[in-house]
């Protein structure tokens, strides 16, 4: 008999639902892929912690770094300390630094494994800094501290430059200095403002285009210090035009949380290989990581169909997810853990468990389910109707 529970609809309205009863998909043991493929990952709050929660952080380590090992597992790597984990949204630095620390510590255990650290200037005191050089200055900074530590960066967007840049040339003259430096090649990292309002008007313009040519010319002036950019502008036409236009050997890192595969299964067009294609630096992929897996070991055994079939069926849910406002789309990623399993609460760092309303979780339960992602059918009605009866709904 198959599994059911009364969820709430959009309207409110109670209404019997029932579960597909599919087996989640899983990928083989050894799974292999033919893209770089890096889950930015969540951090899980320790709920116990003596804290006042919006104003304080305090991390479940045993259990985040847990959480990682099963990333790496499954063949995915970690982007690491980047907005997935609450960055800017109440994962501090000192605490994000530790974070990296103790990340790249546990790859050390996992042959292969990818690690890649978000770098930004978060630490600065907005209000304080005044000038482009105090954002470089900021930048070294966090750069000097996961480079100490062997990290390779995610030069993350900066709130601080996007409020003191006056042109384009400012973003070019921050980013020179700091690829410059760099010991390894780097991820620039271009946030849209959906998912961060503060930075709205990034490389100097709120017009795209003009945006992307200075970003561009950041690149083709660094090519050999820039692995690869990372994008997140929900706009796969933006994604394949710039994508056409890197230099030779610069990565796509599709973080289009709503087109992502048909994007990193790509078109195969442009005079470069990876002209034709997007690899994946991917906050879904915290939440659908055996379903990603699998597909990309699809991909890689030249089965489109599969990688389709299996991924296709996530889009609605990371849609639904990353709706508007994008920025609270952390509170599904750490919902879908918490349903699976992978935690033992549903309590985020800052309290962010609120940003999402209980309609909302409910239409996530059905999506994941749509999906073939609820690892644990029984875990997950039971943790569902747990959520319900906290809100006085019972049924």
């Amino acid at each position: 008999m198959a599994l059911s529970l009364t969820l709430l609809t959009a309207g409110g309205a109670l209404a019997p639902y029932a579960l597909k009863g599919s087996t989640p998909v899983k990928p083989p043991a050894g799974v292999t892929f033919n893209r770089i493929a890096y889950s930015a990952a969540h951090v899980v709050a320790d709920p116990k912690a003596a804290i006042d929660p919006w104003l304080q952080c305090a991390v479940d380590w045993d259990a985040t770094i847990g959480y990682r090992r099963r990333l790496w597992s499954l063949g995915l790597g970690v982007a690491e300390a980047m907005d997935t984990a609450q960055r800017g949204m109440g994962l501090d630095w000192p605490t994000s630094l530790e974070l990296i620390r103790r990340s790249l510590d546990a790859a050390k255990d996992v042959p292969g494994a990818l690690v890649a650290s978000g770098c930004g200037t978060d630490h600065l005191d907005i209000d304080k800094v005044k000038s482009v050089d105090d954002v470089i200055r900021g930048y070294e900074e966090q750069m000097a501290a996961i480079e100490a530590l062997g990290g390779k960066l995610i030069v993350m967007a900066s709130r601080a430059l996007a409020r003191v840049a006056k042109s384009p040339a400012d973003y070019e003259w921050v980013y020179d200095r700091i690829l410059s430096q760099a010991k390894q090649p780097v991820i620039l990292h271009w946030l849209g403002d959906m998912f961060d309002p503060a930075l709205a008007g990034y490389w100097g313009t709120s017009d795209i285009d003009s945006a992307m040519n200075t970003a561009l010319g950041i690149i083709a002036a660094h090519p050999h210090k820039v692995d690869g950019i990372k994008i997140s502008l929900l706009d796969k036409d933006k994604e394949i035009v710039m994508r056409r236009r890197l230099p030779a050997g610069v990565r796509m890192y599709t973080g289009d949380d709503f087109n992502y595969a048909e994007l990193i299964a790509g078109d195969g067009q442009g005079s470069e290989p990876t002209h034709g294609k997007s690899d994946a630096l991917l906050g879904i992929f915290d939440a659908i990581a055996p379903a990603a897996s699998a597909a990309l070991g699809e991909l890689a055994a030249g089965n489109l169909e599969k990688f389709h079939a299996i991924l296709g069926p996530t889009v609605p849910l990371s849609r639904h997810i990353f709706a508007a406002p994008t920025r609270f789309y952390k509170t599904g990623v750490v919902f879908m853990a918490w349903l699976n399993g992978h935690q033992s609460h549903f309590t985020m760092v800052g309290g962010q468990q609120s940003t999402r309303s209980l309609p909302h979780l409910a239409e996530l339960f059905r999506l994941a389910d749509a999906a073939n992602l609820l690892e644990q059918p029984e875990l997950a009605v039971k943790r569902m109707k747990t959520l319900l009866a906290l809100h006085g709904v019972e049924g």
